[in-house]
C-alpha cells in the first residue's frame, strides 16, 4: 500500500497569508501543515509516499522534507502539477510510482484527530475498488455531500445548495489502480478541471466504493483563515495532552 499526499492549489481562500508561499508550508501549532497528513499516513502503516505539489514553493517541500526520514518512510517521492487541473488530475501523476498497488490519497491541508489506520486494514480486505471517509458536519454545503443508505453510499454531490445530507466527504481517499484508467475518462468540470467527487461517482456506479464514518475532530484547515485558526488551537489542545 502506498500514500500520496496533495499540496498543489493556490490557496486563494488564506491570502495575504498564501501570497508567496504555499498553503501546505503554513505553521498549524509547532509544525508545518503538511507534517500532518504525511503522518496520518505514516501511523496507518504506509512507508512509500508521494507528494504532489506545484507553483512557486515545490522546491520548498524538498527542503523541509528530504527523504521522509524523519516520518519513518521507506521513499518519498515528488512530483509537479502544472497549472490547476483539480484532484483527480493530481492524482493521476502518481500513475507510475503506484503502478499496479492500491493507495491512499490525502489532501494536505486536511488535519485529523485519529488514526485511519483501522479503515486503511478494511481497504485492505476489499476485493477492489475504492474506499472513502467521511464526517458529520453543520455545513456540508463547502464539500462533496455524501447520501448514505443503509451504511452505502450511493451519490456524492459536489458542494450542493441544498445537501441531501449533513455527511461531508473528507479528504481521505482509497483506490485500486484502475482509478487511473478512470481518471483517463473523465472530462473537465465547469470550473475546467478533473474533480475527484466525479471519480467517486464512477467507483459508485461499478459497485464497487464502501465508505466509513470518521470519529474525532477533523478540519480542512486550507478552506478559510477561521479554519486555519480553529487548527491551529485544536492542534495545540492535542499535542500538550490537554484532549
Amino acid at each position: 500500500m502506498k500514500g500520496v499526499v496533495l499540496a498543489g492549489g493556490l490557496g486563494t481562500r488564506l491570502r495575504p497569508l498564501t501570497s508567496i508561499t504555499n498553503k501546505h508550508l503554513l505553521p498549524v501549532y509547532d509544525r508545518p501543515m503538511i507534517y500532518y497528513p504525511l503522518q496520518t499516513l505514516a501511523d496507518a502503516g504506509i512507508r512509500d509516499v508521494m507528494v504532489v505539489t506545484g507553483g512557486n514553493s515545490a522546491g520548498s517541500f524538498m527542503q523541509l522534507l528530504g527523504d521522509g526520514r524523519e516520518f519513518g518512510f521507506r521513499s518519498l517521492n515528488y512530483a509537479y502539477q502544472t497549472g490547476e487541473g483539480g484532484i483527480a488530475q493530481a492524482i493521476g501523476l502518481a500513475r507510475a510510482f503506484i503502478g499496479g498497488e492500491r493507495f491512499v490519497v490525502i489532501l494536505g491541508d486536511n488535519i485529523l484527530e485519529n488514526s485511519i489506520v483501522n479503515h486503511v486494514e478494511s481497504f485492505k480486505k476489499q476485493s477492489s475498488g475504492a474506499r472513502i471517509l467521511y464526517k458529520r458536519v453543520e455545513d456540508p454545503r463547502d464539500y462533496g455531500v455524501a447520501e448514505i443508505v443503509d451504511g452505502k453510499v450511493v451519490s456524492i454531490v459536489e458542494k450542493p445548495a441544498d445537501p441531501i445530507s449533513d455527511f461531508a466527504v473528507i479528504g481521505v481517499y482509497m483506490y485500486d489502480n484502475k482509478a487511473f484508467d478512470i481518471i483517463d475518462e473523465l472530462k473537465p468540470s465547469g470550473r475546467g478541471e478533473l474533480e475527484v467527487t466525479d471519480l467517486n461517482n464512477a467507483y459508485i456506479q461499478r459497485g464497487e466504493m464502501q465508505a466509513n464514518e470518521i470519529s474525532g475532530w477533523w478540519s480542512d484547515c486550507g478552506a478559510s483563515i477561521e479554519n486555519l485558526l480553529e487548527a491551529n488551537n485544536r492542534a495545540a489542545e492535542i499535542r500538550k495532552g490537554i484532549r
